[in-house]
């Protein structure tokens, strides 16, 4: 990768996963032509010690200054709602929280600015194993539904709204069934996974695919992962990827302009990416 310049990576959020993640752009970044050029977190006082001031981002909108290739959003969907249009002037947007893209509002933003800017906006699958085989079935229209149920102990739900108060009724409580948009906003740190699932369809959508969220006793309250931390191998070329960086979350093809409906990959020096259409923002897994 000595003829090619770094791609530049900044990163918003610094929670469990955004930690991971800086950590290992900061130490294998270089040897994968990755750059890390910032770290943005709502409370900087969180990357006092571990991450060099020279990084830190005080400032979200002006990230436009350290001038990224691509944005790594690993912090919450209020994220994306109030400033995924404005990243997208500046770089490309790999979406960590997708749950976001249940609001129709959101979702019209990112793609009009996506299309304006000529930036890429790509969605991390997450924990959703069989999202291939989803997209394959749903592209052949054999999908007629699509129900994604997610247990865990009561401890490690983070509900908002009316469900912040639903509680326990017995060692097995449904929590919430219906379409994954209803569950999105009072639960979008646990309903990732279903919003990548109703991407995965978009003959169903948010409105089809159903979400069942389950508060179980017998399940150990562990903290919940959102992901593996290696977000960015899935966006480097084949020759780059490491052993290093298990993929266990994937971006999506794009369509390519010149050739309406196969399958886009970056272009073999990573910089090239087209306009697209969220509608074809479908988890694969890239191996």
């Amino acid at each position: 990768m000595a003829d090619r310049s770094p791609w530049r990576v900044g990163v918003v959020g610094y929670g469990r996963l955004g930690q991971s993640l800086v950590s290992r752009l900061l130490a294998q970044g270089p040897e994968l032509g990755l750059e890390l050029v910032f770290v943005w977190n709502r409370d900087p006082g969180r990357m006092a010690g571990s991450v060099p001031p020279s990084l830190q981002l005080q400032n979200l909108a002006a990230l436009g200054e350290r001038h990224p290739d691509l944005v790594v959003e690993v912090a919450h969907p209020k994220i994306i709602h109030e400033s995924g249009a404005q990243i997208l002037r500046h770089a490309n947007l790999l979406v960590g929280s997708p749950s976001a893209l249940s609001d129709q509002t959101t979702e019209r933003q990112l793609l009009e600015a996506s299309q304006h800017w000529d930036h890429a906006v790509f969605v991390a699958r997450g924990a959703l194993w069989g999202t291939e085989d989803i997209r394959r079935l749903d592209a052949a229209g054999g999908l007629q539904s699509l129900r994604v149920t997610m247990a865990t102990h009561p401890d490690g739900f983070r509900l908002e709204g009316p469900l912040a108060a639903a509680h326990s009724t017995g060692p097995c409580t449904v929590l919430y069934e219906g379409p994954v948009r209803g569950l999105c906003p009072f639960a979008p740190r646990n309903s990732n996974t279903m919003a990548a699932a109703a991407l995965a369809a978009p003959s169903l959508g948010f409105d089809g695919v159903i979400g069942v969220l389950v508060a179980d006793l017998s399940l150990l309250p562990a903290p919940l992962q959102a992901g593996d931390p290696s977000l960015l191998r899935s966006l480097l070329p084949p020759e780059t990827r490491s052993s290093a960086w298990p993929l266990t979350t994937t971006t999506p093809p794009l369509p390519c302009p010149t050739s309406p409906g196969s399958p886009f990959r970056l272009s073999k020096d990573h910089r090239c990416l087209p306009p697209h259409r969220l509608a074809s923002l479908i988890p694969v897994s890239l191996v």
